[in-house]
């Protein structure tokens, strides 16, 4: 096996990884927008996440900060397109739900 054969075998594995921990957190996310509906609040919180950037940041090498904070931006997006289709926000609307996710996908 090649060293590049074997370096992108581990790159699958951690894509396997990320697929799985993705898939858990946006149900996480989703039981989050049940109870922020049930207690009529906004899906975005930009104070949660701006706390969330400032941990990740403070937890990642310097060479890192902003691949990880591009990387959880991306992810909030995600997570808010979700929650806003889940809840149906009436604020949201369908070409800000598309802006959430053909953002991320640039």
């Amino acid at each position: 096996m090649t060293k590049l054969k074997a370096l992108r075998d581990k790159i699958d594995a951690i894509d396997a990884e990320l697929i799985r921990l993705f898939a858990e957190r946006m149900a996480v996310s989703a039981e989050i927008a049940r109870l922020k509906k049930e207690k009529g609040l906004p899906v975005y919180d930009p104070g949660r996440e701006e706390e969330i950037l400032r941990s990740v940041a403070a937890r990642c090498d310097e060479e890192m900060k902003e691949y990880t904070s591009a990387m959880f931006s991306a992810l909030f997006d995600l997570s808010r397109g979700y929650q806003r289709a889940l809840t149906e926000e009436e604020s949201a609307s369908a070409e800000e739900l598309g802006g959430d996710v053909e953002t991320t996908t640039r």
